[in-house]
């Protein structure tokens, strides 16, 4: 394993992890209901900051499906899937 696929895997895992933390924070706030406490808008902000440059490209191509009066963002699982495997690869440097 080489030092680039080392920090390409860190960065990506890093990217990962915020992916993560944009959808419990924005679970938090479907489920909690009432006025947001200032820890959650931080990371709310901070999250989608940092996810969404690369989100709004792919919800462009894949819109969301509407189901009912439901709607379903693919583009963060999408996303989500990518760099799961971008790792697996970049760990095989």
């Amino acid at each position: 394993m080489s030092a680039i696929g080392i920090v390409l895997s860190t960065v990506l895992l890093v990217f990962q992890l915020l992916l993560v933390a944009r959808v419990v924070a924005d679970w938090i706030g479907v489920l909690a209901g009432g006025p947001e406490p200032a820890w959650r808008s931080g990371l709310r902000r901070v999250t989608h900051a940092t996810t969404e440059p690369v989100l709004a490209p792919v919800r462009r191509v894949l819109r969301p499906v509407r189901i009912g009066s439901v709607c379903l963002d693919l583009a963060l699982p999408a996303v989500l899937l990518v760099v799961i495997l971008l790792r697996q690869l970049a760990l095989g440097l």
